[in-house]
C-alpha cells in the first residue's frame, strides 16, 4: 500500500548496490528518496532540506562515519535515524544509539526488513508530531495522558516533558520509553517488556538497545550514574521508576 503523503527518506551508503536497492524498495512503497554515497554530500542535504522524515545511515563511509552524521542531525532535528552497520560488535550498535539513533540494522539484511523498520519508525514519528501539533490539552492532574512524578511532568497529549520546570528535549523514541516507564511506575519493567512495548518487535537475547537509550535518557535528565532518582536498574530484574 502506498503512502498518501509522500514522506522523504534520506539514504547514505557508499555501497552503491545496497543504496540503489534500498531506493527501489522504498520508492515502491511510495516514499521519496534522497540518496548519497558519501557523508559530506549528505551533510549539505541535511542542512538544506527541511522536510526529511527519516534517515538511513551507513556507519562506515569513505569521508566520515555515520555517527558524525547522526550527531549533526540531532543538533537540530528529531526525525528517526536508523544506522546500517556491517559490524556485529555490540559497541558499534551502542555508540549509534547513545548518539541519538533510534534503531540499527546489521548487514547483510533483507530489504523488506528495512522497509518494515522504516514504517515502524515513521508511525511513531507521525504520532509524536500529531500530538505536538495538537498542543497541550487542558486537563486536570487526574488525566491519564498527563503524569506528575517527583517534579517530573510528562504529557502524552503534547509530547512534552518537564523536569524541575525545565523542558527536556527528547526524541520520539526517548519519549516513548520514558512514558512507558512512568505509566508503570512502582513496577519493575524488564528490558524485554520495554523493548516489545516500545519497539513493537520480538526481543532478542543480548539486545543492548534498551540500555543504550536508557543511558541517553539519564544523561538528558541529569541523573547520577550511581544513584539515579527516576530510572533505577534492578539487578537481574529490569528497570524501576
Amino acid at each position: 500500500m502506498k503512502n498518501a503523503a509522500k514522506e522523504k527518506i534520506l539514504i547514505v551508503d557508499d555501497e552503491t548496490a545496497i543504496a540503489d536497492l534500498m531506493e527501489v524498495y522504498l520508492k515502491n512503497e511510495g516514499y521519496d528518496v534522497l540518496k548519497f554515497y558519501d557523508g559530506k554530500s549528505a551533510i549539505k542535504c541535511i542542512d538544506n532540506e527541511t522536510d526529511i522524515d527519516l534517515a538511513l545511515l551507513d556507519v562506515m563511509l569513505p569521508d566520515m562515519d555515520g555517527f558524525s552524521i547522526c550527531l549533526h542531525i540531532r543538533e537540530k532535528h528529531f526525525y528517526p535515524v536508523i544506522m546500517l552497520t556491517a559490524k556485529v560488535e555490540d559497541m558499534d550498535k551502542i555508540t549509534g544509539l547513545t548518539l541519538g539513533a533510534d534503531d540499527y540494522i546489521t548487514k547483510p539484511f533483507n530489504p523488506l526488513e528495512v522497509v518494515a523498520r522504516v514504517k515502524t519508525q515513521l508511525r511513531r514519528y507521525r504520532r509524536y508530531n500529531d500530538a505536538g501539533a495538537a498542543g497541550s490539552v487542558d486537563a486536570a492532574n487526574t488525566d491519564p495522558d498527563e503524569l506528575d512524578i517527583r517534579n517530573l511532568h510528562i504529557s502524552k497529549a503534547s509530547h512534552k516533558c518537564l523536569l524541575n520546570g525545565r523542558e527536556l528535549t527528547l526524541t520520539p523514541m526517548e519519549f516513548s520509553i520514558l512514558w512507558y516507564l512512568c505509566q508503570h511506575r512502582g513496577k519493575v519493567v524488564s528490558s524485554e517488556e520495554l523493548f516489545e512495548a516500545v519497539w513493537g518487535e520480538k526481543y532478542m537475547d543480548n539486545n543492548n538497545t534498551v540500555m543504550a537509550h536508557i543511558a541517553r535518557l539519564r544523561e538528558k535528565m541529569g541523573e547520577p550514574a550511581r544513584k539515579p532518582k527516576f530510572i533505577k536498574t534492578v539487578w537481574g530484574g529490569g528497570l524501576y521508576n
